[in-house]
């Protein structure tokens, strides 16, 4: 096939082609897996019960981190560290993410998923208020949805979050999908005067504010004792004494799905309790099978009764060309900019052939090539029927999933990317069923 000739067809029509039905129920697996695996996900927390019906993949997003074209990328590019931009450059990530919108909302995609990050000025994250970005682009925009990926919430007041958010909610007409994490910069969380650095410190903050940020809003009014914070204050207010408090507004789209990062099996039973869903983004088939069995595992211990794949997500990168080498060559330099920023967080999810994470003993703890990631299948590089064929096999073995999301290498200049998703559009949405 020649990539080269393809155009960008706007036809949403199309993307609505070949809908695929429910399946049948599938009982949960009596598998036991341990909750200790160091491998991050995303998760996504609603306070709903959930419907055990496997849908089939049906919507497509992308995660865009909010990076700024940068130059001379590669392994032997500029190091990380060097990148030093001016605002006049650091603020394109806000163009970016318009255009971006514009052309997902017409191609026919399901959300826009950005992260919250502050200080970058090294330009690969550069947005610091999802919820602020998001109600914008929802005015730029006519159906597509916005994810918080993620709110970081030691760095908010809960209820001034959850207040945000539910104006969001209202304005939007729910399309602005609340997320939570607890953040990985130690620049930023810190400056914020939050701990991160103590990871117990963080997770016991982060665990308390969720508490106050569910109960604003899902209760009336309500009040809340806790280590950190005490709502409403002991204090006098016209002429009686504050026993309890109500957050305005609330949301009007109940009830609230909650997006969060983990990275620990400890937070696995976390969000099991609370209805949580989740998503894998560019880590390991291996691992993902592992993820997803340890999920709908702990999700069975609370009652919830799920196929596999259900109420959980996939993440991969790509680059669709004639064939699979073309891909990876052009896909190389991306993807190695990426992990000189990111490896040096842990941000690289693969096991080596005895199946042990990479970074732990024994096991690699190299920044990856791209051809580690193809055959981990955390990338997929190939023409778009290879894509399809990827897909399908998904679907096949996680018959609940009903989420995908393309990963934006974050050294891919725009343009680039914005041609890849014209592509994917085209050549490989059609094959699934889609409600937006």
């Amino acid at each position: 096939m020649n990539l080269s000739v393809l155009k960008p067809r706007y036809d949403r029509n199309i993307l609505l082609l070949n809908s695929s039905g429910h399946g049948s129920k599938i009982r949960k697996s009596d598998r036991s897996c341990p909750l200790d695996t160091g491998v991050v996900i995303m998760v996504a927390a609603s306070l709903k019960e959930n419907n055990s019906e496997p849908t089939m993949i049906k919507h497509f997003s992308v995660l865009y981190v909010g990076q700024i074209d940068l130059e001379n990328v590669g392994a032997n590019g500029t190091p990380a560290n060097e990148r030093i931009y001016s605002n006049d450059r650091l603020i394109q990530g806000f163009e970016t993410a318009e255009l971006a919108a514009k052309l997902m909302d017409d191609l026919g995609f399901y959300a826009l998923w950005m992260a919250e990050h502050h200080f970058q000025r090294e330009g690969y994250e550069v947005i610091p208020n999802l919820i602020l970005l998001g109600t914008h682009l929802a005015g730029l925009t006519k159906q597509l949805k916005f994810g918080c990926g993620f709110n970081v919430v030691p760095m908010w007041h809960p209820l001034r979050l959850a207040e945000d958010y539910a104006t969001a909610d209202i304005l939007t007409g729910g399309r602005i999908i609340f997320g939570v994490g607890r953040g990985y910069h130690s620049r930023e969380v810190e400056t914020f005067g939050s701990p991160v650095i103590d990871n117990d410190a963080n997770r016991e903050l982060f665990e308390e504010q969720m508490e106050v940020i569910t109960k604003a809003f899902t209760e009336e009014s309500f009040s809340h004792n806790g280590k950190h914070y005490t709502i409403p204050p002991e204090v006098p207010y016209r002429g009686y004494d504050l026993k309890e408090i109500t957050l305005v507004p609330r949301p009007v789209n109940q009830p609230v799905e909650i997006w969060q990062p983990i990275v620990s099996g400890r937070t696995v039973d976390y969000i099991a309790k609370r209805g949580i869903k989740g998503m894998i983004d560019l880590t390991g088939e291996s691992l993902v099978e592992e993820m997803f069995a340890i999920y709908r595992d702990a999700a069975a211990t609370v009652g919830r009764d799920l196929a596999p794949g259900e109420d959980l997500a996939l993440g991969t990168g790509f680059y669709l060309a004639a064939n699979q080498a073309e891909a990876i060559e052009k896909l190389r330099p991306y993807h190695d900019e990426r992990y000189k920023w990111f490896a040096p967080f842990g941000f690289v999810r693969y096991t080596d052939e005895e199946g042990r994470p990479w970074g732990t003993p024994g096991a690699p703890a190299r920044e990856p090539h791209i051809e580690d990631g193809v055959d981990q299948k955390a990338w997929i590089c190939g023409s778009p029927e290879d894509f399809v064929s990827f897909l399908k096999d998904i679907e096949t073995k996680y018959p609940g999933l009903e989420h995908f999301v393309l990963h934006w290498a974050e050294g891919m200049p725009r343009d680039e990317f914005f041609d890849q998703l014209r592509i994917f559009a085209q050549e490989v949405m059609p094959h699934f069923g889609s409600d937006r």
